[in-house]
């Protein structure tokens, strides 16, 4: 099950065309009918002729409803970026175009829509021409476009092949076990209780599963699950999903919250993102400039530390520190889009790199900028070690969910770390970085020495007072003694 997405300047047809493909008028509401123009997400779905099932979100195209069409463009698998043959590119063409950019959208069909209105074959090659240069240096420089007319349904079957033809080359969205939802809509159903949609990542829900709403933390049971209006037990990643939760009530939950597993999230006031500032943007990026930020359907406000630089120029690169005003879920690797609050305008975007660095960092830190470096682009292998490289051992369930690593994936890059010196991995199956096990073991070294200089007719140190003044829990001091073999453990003492 695949979900893809429109996108395209206002009244280019965006909605009329989903109507075409799939019977289905996305636009719900009576404003957006009586105003014939699309304000909030729609959604409707198809069947391919191979018989694949697909989801489509259709977006608002209008400029006052830009934040609307981030909600629903953060998770498509590909997308039909839509342009008027009268028209041609539009302003909101090229916002668009620059929103899939910097959310890393590599799949989708222009498709030129409106070609009943146009007589002269000679524009349709001029605007074709023209959409070609505008995509250039983009994710979708090499789409294919598509002549359409939603009206009459000519070219509509060369889209549908075409449409086919690029999901059965689309990578299948990853099960990690880890699921989460990205809630783009919530309401009640009489007898039924509180409902969110949004597109499932990450792994698989069944009806049954215990679940939880982030950031607030509340915990609720799924009660019903359905996919295009059909009930299943099981959905799976990549599908539009509605989720009918019990034990929690419609006004506890907000559009861009989180569905996930208890205890599977953490929200934080801070994350650390490597960002790409777009070349239109009209001024620099200032230090502590206040900015909004999307990521999927979630929406913050929040203001920028910049970690290696004093100031961004439009089209520079760089490291950010976000700082949000409330509590914020959010998933390692997941893009993300800037905008300036006021004059309202999108700035740019990226990557989440470390969705929960629990500090601020001092800024021009340069093993700050390595260990972010290592985080967006090191290999495997040093990527778990950075994930171990914490005071406790970690459990290798937790590596996953800092990683973002499938199961298979992270035990190849924890044997690699472990063959090659950069992993401790302790009895009880917690592993911890090398160089943080050898800090360890050099205070240990250190503590104990002073002690004996400092008391040399003892016969060793309370092991109670070295525990704590290495600030370990029990279980770890013990392992921490067992992986070495020049402290002599005596039980209540150690030498």
């Amino acid at each position: 099950m695949r979900v893809i997405g429109t996108a395209g300047h206002v009244d280019h047809g965006k909605s009329t065309l989903v109507k075409r493909l799939t019977g289905i008028d996305p636009d719900r509401l009576a404003e957006e009918k009586a105003r014939e123009m699309t304000i909030e997400l729609g959604f409707a779905w198809l069947t391919l002729p191979d018989g694949e099932e697909v989801g489509i979100v259709d977006v608002p195209g209008h400029r006052d409803f830009i934040e609307n069409m981030l909600a629903g463009v953060g998770s498509i698998d590909a997308v039909l970026l839509v342009i008027a043959a009268d028209e041609g590119v539009m302003p909101q063409t090229r916002e668009h175009l620059a929103i899939l950019d910097l959310l890393g959208v590599k799949r989708g069909l222009v498709v030129l829509t409106k070609i009943d209105l146009i007589d002269d074959e000679a524009w349709l090659e001029l605007v074709t021409q023209d959409v070609r240069d505008v995509l250039q240096g983009t994710t979708l420089a090499q789409a294919p476009i598509l002549p359409v007319s939603a009206h009459s349904g000519e070219g509509v079957e060369a889209l549908l092949t075409a449409l086919t033809a690029l999901l059965q080359e689309t990578p299948r969205r990853a099960n990690y076990n880890r699921p989460y939802l990205s809630i783009d809509r919530v309401f009640t159903i009489s007898g039924f209780g509180t409902v969110v949609t949004g597109t499932l990542l990450g792994g698989a829900l069944s009806v049954g599963d215990e679940v939880m709403i982030y950031p607030q933390q509340l915990g609720g049971r799924i009660r019903g699950l359905q996919s295009h209006k059909k009930k299943v037990e099981r959905a799976v990643p990549g599908s539009r999903v509605a989720v009918n939760i019990a034990g929690v009530e419609k006004r506890q939950i907000a559009r861009g919250d989180l569905l996930a597993y208890p205890e599977q999230l953490k929200p934080t006031l801070l994350a650390d993102v490597h960002f790409r500032y777009l070349p239109d943007a009209q001024r620099p990026l200032k230090h502590n400039a206040e900015v909004k930020f999307f990521s999927e359907a979630t929406e913050r406000v929040g203001r920028v530390r910049l970690l290696d630089s004093d100031m961004l120029s439009p089209g520079e690169s760089g490291w950010l520190q976000i700082r949000f005003e409330q509590p914020t879920p959010l998933i390692q690797g997941e893009r993300f889009i800037l905008r300036y609050p006021s004059p309202p305008q999108t700035i740019g975007g990226g990557v989440i790199v470390n969705p929960n660095p629990g500090k601020r960092w001092k800024r021009h830190q340069p093993q700050v900028i390595a260990a972010l470096e290592t985080r967006l682009s090191g290999r495997p292998a040093d990527k778990v070690a950075q994930a171990a490289d914490t005071v406790e051992p970690i459990k290798i369930s937790q590596l996953q969910q800092i990683t973002g690593y499938d199961e298979e994936d992270l035990a190849i890059a924890v044997d690699e770390a472990l063959a090659e010196g950069l992993l401790i991995r302790f009895e009880d199956g917690r592993v911890i970085a090398r160089t943080r096990f050898n800090a360890l073991l050099d205070a240990m070294y250190d503590i104990l020495a002073d002690y004996h200089r400092q008391y040399p007719l003892r016969l060793g140190m309370p092991r109670e007072e070295l525990r704590s003044r290495l600030k370990l829990k029990q279980a770890t001091f013990g392992l921490l003694l067992q992986e070495q073999a020049q402290v002599i453990d005596e039980g209540h003492l150690v030498r």
